[in-house]
């Protein structure tokens, strides 16, 4: 089924949550909705659910307005972050809810429900916990159990909010490499919020990049991680190191040095180049378009990390560039630093 979202808004009293938001999703695609608390990922999944409506624009489900619709006749499947498990039912039964409330030629027969609930949760490798109840499984378990209770009514549409934020890391990374494989059998349309980055680039097709209420980037992983569109988008995604420089003429400059890397076409005035801590060579500083004073060296595990002090143009700015393990800086020391692959943007961008 695709999704398509046209010029939907949506305001809480004097705060906007959706601004004029557009967005198609084509069938069968897993889709990230990514950004920070408070930027309308989630009234924009409740949206598309049915749980909410918008002030202005619509929704279609295939090109039908699914705003017409209630939430029972959108065929669409909601896994919550915390469960919403019936504790009082066993995990047979909770996957079995959905089938067993159907009413007149949509309710199936006592032995096909077993069969479909059965199936789904060898689907979901949890057919051994059948007869135990929520408050005997772990974490992980219990967000199986929900996903194959979402599933089991047979949508169309797959909507997952925060469905992995209550677990710890480490269940985390392998419920998402389960729900990537998972999604690949299924023939089944998914939107997925997070505000975790490195969750959306590794279950997602495609990442839409949301801020303050707009879309900011709609694109593969790699397009939104190594070519973001906006300044937003490349400090949320990833590490990002900015370097304070204003632009002139069409050319970039450092106090009153000019440099040789390319302005991008960034409007005359302050600028900010950004560029990830790992794109960044050191230099001697004289022969590099940005240098500054060691303040700290630390290590992490097998990253290393240096607190460099730049000159701004409105005082000095610390940032954080990798450290290769080959390369000895010295606390208090200056050093040179040199972007490989950045971009430029007005600094009020």
């Amino acid at each position: 089924m695709t999704i398509d979202v046209i010029g939907v808004s949506k305001r809480f009293k004097s705060f906007t949550a959706l601004d004029n938001v557009s967005l198609h999703v084509r069938s069968g695609e897993l889709v990230a909705l990514l950004g920070p608390s408070g930027s309308g990922k989630t009234t924009l999944l409740r949206i598309i659910a049915g749980l909410d409506w918008p002030d202005e624009g619509e929704v279609q489900f295939d090109g039908v307005n699914a705003l017409d619709r209630s939430v029972r006749d959108r065929n669409v499947g909601f896994v919550f972050q915390h469960y919403a498990l019936f504790r009082h039912m066993s995990v047979f039964e909770n996957v079995a809810f959905g089938l067993r409330v159907r009413k007149g030629a949509d309710k199936l027969p006592e032995a096909a429900i077993r069969e479909k609930v059965n199936e789904l949760l060898h689907l979901v490798q949890i057919d051994w916990l059948a007869d135990r109840y929520p408050g005997q499984l772990s974490g992980g378990q219990r967000q199986r159990v929900a996903l194959a209770r979402a599933l089991a009514i047979s949508p169309r549409v797959l909507l997952l909010d925060e469905p992995f934020g209550a677990l710890d890391a480490k269940v985390r990374k392998e419920l998402r490499r389960w729900l990537r494989h998972l999604h690949e059998e299924l023939p089944v349309t998914s939107l997925l919020v997070t505000h975790d980055q490195e969750e959306a680039l590794e279950l997602a097709d495609r990442v839409v990049v949301m801020g303050h209420g707009k879309i900011e980037q709609v694109g593969t992983p790699n397009e939104v991680y190594d070519h973001p569109a906006t300044a937003f988008v490349h400090d949320f995604i990833g590490e990002t190191l900015a370097l304070p420089a204003q632009v002139r003429s069409g050319r970039l400059f450092v106090g009153e040095r000019a440099l040789t890397l390319d302005s991008q076409g960034a409007a005359d005035g302050p600028a900010r180049l950004l560029t990830r801590p790992h794109d960044v060579e050191f230099a001697a500083p004289d022969e590099a378009p940005f240098s500054g004073r060691v303040l700290a060296v630390r290590t992490y595990g097998p990253l290393r990390r240096a607190d460099i002090e730049i000159a701004g143009e409105n005082g000095p700015v610390v940032v954080e560039a990798a450290i290769p393990h080959n390369e000895v800086l010295a606390t208090g020391g200056r050093v040179g630093l040199l972007p490989r692959r950045y971009r430029v943007f007005g600094a009020s961008a």
